[in-house]
């Protein structure tokens, strides 16, 4: 496929992934919506600017993604995908209806939101490991690393969209028909996964057994160094570096004393980055290498540490642009290669993994983060993270090392170029 412009987007020629798509796009800035809505709620009506408050928010909200994590994985690769997605989507878009209303009311409390944020992380523990393993039955393997590029594309474009919209609606109208938007936005994803056409899905294999298969998921990891060095990594960036809701929030309104639509505005910015990223990724002709890793979490802790240092509002929206291209090189990446050098069967298992890797220790890092913000700043906060992604660049080095060491090359996966 030589037009570059068909390479990018050929995930596109199936009719499942473009009506997936066009569902996951709007839903996508229904949330961005959502967590920018969220976000302001916290911290400036509920609270007095208080990162503390945010970061038990995050950790309540993500949670779930590490303590559910043996039955979320064999949710993934035992029970009907397209079911359970319904069933996980419906569920988060209830919740979020249900906040919006409570903030509409003028009753919302602090707790109700912890509440909310803990049952929301739940289902999207469940939603998360299916969704990603689920693109493979849209696209098939050979299309894999193309639309799991732009499934990130949506997910990006939607945050150049979402903040934006958030920071009108609750300058105009206030903040629960934020919430409204975002919970009505899910109807989207539900009409696309009803509407697709079953006989055109490409079901992977699937493992029998009990659910104690999960230890035999984790034995699949701690037999791999590969994995085991992605996991890592995915840990320190995920825990210290992707709390943006803190960094933008305390350095947005508690640094520059920016208002509603300055705020939403930086998530965008950032967004452009991200995008550009995913556009680039999704272009690529082979799958990505641990090279690819190292420019994007180096990249990433260079960003961190402008942005701690940006002495203004927009010499740190700058620093966001950064730092969205190297978080999107990065996580992309880390999707990508444990997919496409996991065993089929086990993928359900494996990318539950990395998800609870990758988000659950975000509970950890939104209450330490917050901490150092509330006590020392929220340049502090952005310095933890460049100090993370620092300690994740000499493991990514010594993965590399290890490779070049036992065997000379990348790790063995499955060809799919």
């Amino acid at each position: 496929m030589s037009n570059p412009l068909a390479r990018t987007f050929r995930s596109l020629r199936h009719f499942n992934y473009r009506l997936w798509a066009v569902g996951a796009l709007v839903s996508n800035i229904g949330s961005w919506v959502q967590r920018t809505a969220q976000s302001w709620l916290v911290f400036t009506q509920l609270t007095e600017h208080s990162a503390s408050a945010l970061g038990i928010v995050l950790a309540l909200q993500f949670a779930p993604q590490l303590l559910l994590l043996p039955w979320t994985g064999y949710a993934a690769d035992h029970f009907n995908q397209r079911r359970l997605l319904m069933l996980t989507q419906a569920a988060m878009g209830a919740l979020s209806l249900a906040l919006g209303l409570l903030t509409i009311l003028d009753i919302v409390q602090l707790w109700h939101v912890y509440v909310l944020a803990l049952l929301f992380g739940c289902a999207a523990a469940v939603d998360a490991p299916v969704r990603q393993t689920f693109v493979a039955e849209l696209v098939g393997d050979e299309d894999l690393p193309n639309a799991v590029a732009l499934n990130s594309t949506s997910f990006n474009a939607a945050q150049m969209i979402g903040p934006a919209i958030a920071g009108g609606v609750i300058a105009t109208v206030g903040t629960g028909w934020a919430f409204l938007i975002d919970g009505f936005s899910f109807a989207a994803v539900l009409i696309s996964l009803f509407l697709l056409r079953r006989a055109q899905l490409k079901p992977i294999a699937r493992t029998g057994g009990a659910k104690g298969n999960f230890v035999e998921g984790i034995r699949y990891v701690m037999a791999r160094p590969d994995l085991k060095a992605i996991l890592l990594m995915l840990f320190l960036i995920g825990t210290f570096g992707l709390n943006f809701p803190i960094f933008i929030s305390g350095m947005a309104v508690g640094v520059f004393h920016a208002d509603a639509a300055s705020y939403g505005l930086l998530s965008t910015i950032m967004a452009i980055g991200t995008i550009s990223g995913s556009l680039l990724t999704a272009s690529r002709k082979k799958a990505a290498r641990f090279g690819v890793l190292l420019v994007g979490v180096g990249a990433f802790g260079l960003g961190c540490a402008l942005a701690a240092l940006a002495p203004g509002y927009w010499s740190f929206a700058a620093a966001l642009i950064l730092i969205g291209v190297a978080a999107f090189t990065f996580t992309n990446t880390t999707n990508s290669l444990m997919q496409l050098s996991t065993e089929p069967k086990m993928r359900g298992r494996v990318m539950a993994l990395r998800v609870g890797v990758a988000l659950g220790g975000t509970p950890i890092g939104a209450l330490i983060e917050g901490r150092v913000a509330d006590q020392w700043g929220p340049r502090w906060a952005l310095g933890v993270a460049a100090t993370a992604a620092a300690i994740a660049v000499l493991v990514c080095l010594q993965a590399m090392r290890r490779q070049i060491d036992s065997h000379g090359a990348e790790p063995r996966r499955r060809n799919v170029t």
